[in-house]
């Protein structure tokens, strides 16, 4: 046994109200990254969009995570394997759109998502726990987004290297901490990733200097690059990393993994 306890499953969500800033990007090869070290990752596909879902190559849908939310179908029955060893995914269609007006008053309209994801570990086998839940947000602070950050344990936040990285980031964390003080008391900042670095403008210098100064360590030191290999896989299904491993953009998010798994470790022993 791990000498800091039996692994358990962690819930990251990926949010931000912006959006082009990398959240399903990032998901998609976080994801991929965590698997090819030997993690069992699962995606959530909560934005309506589907884009998670296509980037990893998933046309088929027959449940999707608007099935899951609504109590038609367990995370079990829903989620589907991707090219990636180790990787999964709850896909998602456009019947998201109607969740809000599905889920209507009900008290327990913002824990569906976590209580699907307790079942879930309940019935997983000890030796094949999911040890990472990928969370992709859609681009709003809405219900969809508000269930996410209740069900899960950290947020982790791309931001785009561009003049307004900043502007919204502040309403976001805002956010966060309500949904702390009112939904999800565990709930923290994992950190803040940043995305589209161009190193051929000072502006992107800028910015992430700026970043860091305003937020500090909660900055990753892994920033991810404009890089026209990660624009194009998604196109083929395909995360970068199985697109093309030796690009700048697929080793970036290989440093991002393990960056990850060093706070995890960190996070445990505290």
């Amino acid at each position: 046994m791990n000498a800091l306890g039996p692994r358990r499953t962690r819930v990251l969500a990926l949010a931000n109200q912006k959006g082009g800033v990398g959240k399903t990007t990032t998901a998609i090869n976080l994801g991929t990254a965590l698997a090819a070290v030997g993690e069992r990752v699962l995606i959530i596909d909560l934005d309506p969009q589907g884009n998670a879902s296509t980037g990893l190559g998933v046309d088929e849908r027959p449940l999707s995570t608007f099935d899951v939310l609504s109590g038609q179908a367990t995370i079990g029955a829903a989620r589907v394997p991707t090219h990636v060893p180790r990787l999964s995914i709850v896909p998602a269609t456009i019947d998201l759109m109607s969740f809000e007006r599905e889920a209507g008053a009900s008290a327990a309209r913002h824990y569906r998502l976590r209580d699907c994801l307790a079942a879930m570990t309940a019935a997983e086998e000890p030796d094949m726990t999911t040890t990472y839940v990928l969370i992709d947000c859609p681009p709003s602070l809405n219900l969809l987004t508000v269930n996410a950050l209740a069900a899960a344990d950290a947020v982790l936040v791309p931001l785009q290297c561009e003049f307004f990285a900043l502007e919204g980031l502040a309403q976001l964390l805002s956010t966060v901490e309500e949904i702390r003080v009112r939904l999800n008391p565990k709930l923290q900042i994992h950190g803040v990733v940043l995305t589209m670095y161009d190193q051929r403008t000072s502006l992107s210098d800028q910015v992430v200097d700026d970043v860091r100064r305003v937020l500090g360590e909660k900055v990753y030191t892994t920033i991810i690059p404009r890089n026209v290999r990660v624009a194009e896989s998604p196109s083929h299904g395909k995360p970068v990393l199985l697109y093309d491993y030796r690009c700048s953009g697929s080793q970036a998010y290989i440093q991002l993994a393990s960056e990850v798994i060093e706070r995890e470790r960190r996070m445990r022993a505290a």
